[in-house]
């Protein structure tokens, strides 16, 4: 029976980012949380390969004790269990230390797993590290940025594309797979699945103790990542007046934005004159 494992993360609605401008860290407890999008397209990718071939699959997060409600999403989607990493220790840690702390609950809670799936990125921080870091703290190969993939035996084929070329690849079991959101569509949740999410399957906590790391290597004090600024980008907008005759004005267009629009288009634009001078 195939074991796989779904790393995934809770971030802020879009619409609600509170930073705390003299830390630089986001205030995960003011603002509503959701699944982090890739992360149920990777959710989705383990789903349809658990029922192909059957298995179980764990769902694991990091994060506050409200952090329990992605998982009981996971779990109303599909997925067979949740693991809670939370502890006051562990807030504030940067991608580092977060992939040393999911790779340790992973060793504890299914030493012989499988596939572990992430997300190729977070909504949050678009650092699309945790995936890689993590393949390398559990000691096993790892592909980023997987479009679609297939089981045969112990072996996984996949398809990404990378530099405008399609790669197909081949690993070996076990792995680490970071899946972008392009081809797998998350399902929605069935009534049933949401209330076996509530009524019958529980979610395990795990605190540092619990996976004998200690504060020295765990949260913001290990992490070597620091921030040293946080600010919102403020885009400006120059209006441009051109008057004068159709033709001036087209003219005049092309000759100050050409390069800009042929780049956009892939056309190379020409202005009258110069098809007048061509014409002649």
């Amino acid at each position: 029976m195939f074991k796989f494992i779904v790393c995934m993360k809770q971030v802020p609605m879009v619409s609600e980012l509170p930073w705390d401008s003299r830390t630089g860290r986001l205030q995960r407890e003011l603002a509503e949380g959701m699944m982090n999008p890739a992360c149920k397209h990777a959710l989705e990718a383990a789903l349809q390969l658990k029922h192909r071939h059957g298995g179980r699959i764990t769902a694991i997060t990091m994060g506050p004790p409200m952090a329990e409600e992605i998982l009981r999403e996971a779990v109303a989607m599909g997925a067979d269990r949740g693991v809670l990493l939370t502890d006051p220790h562990m807030a504030g840690a940067d991608t580092l230390v977060t992939s040393h702390t999911l790779a340790r609950a992973i060793e504890k809670e299914c030493p012989d797993f499988d596939l572990v799936f992430c997300g190729c990125h977070t909504s949050d921080s678009e650092t699309a590290q945790v995936g890689p870091q993590l393949a390398e703290e559990l000691g096993v190969a790892g592909v980023a940025y997987v479009e679609q993939l297939e089981l045969n035996g112990r072996t996984v084929r996949m398809q990404r594309e990378s530099d405008d070329f399609l790669e197909t690849l081949e690993m070996d079991l076990p792995g680490v797979l970071t899946l972008t959101p392009h081809y797998y569509v998350p399902r929605y949740a069935s009534l049933v699945g949401l209330q076996d999410a509530f009524e019958q399957v529980g979610v395990d906590l795990l605190s540092a103790d619990d996976l004998k790391l200690s504060a020295k290597e765990i949260g913001i004090k290990a992490s070597p990542t620091r921030i040293l600024n946080v600010f919102s980008p403020v885009a400006g907008k120059t209006n441009i007046t051109i008057k004068g005759s159709a033709k001036k004005v087209v003219d005049e267009l092309f000759n100050r934005f050409g390069d800009q629009l042929s780049g956009a288009i892939g056309k190379d634009f020409k202005t009258h004159d110069h098809d007048e001078q061509i014409n002649e």
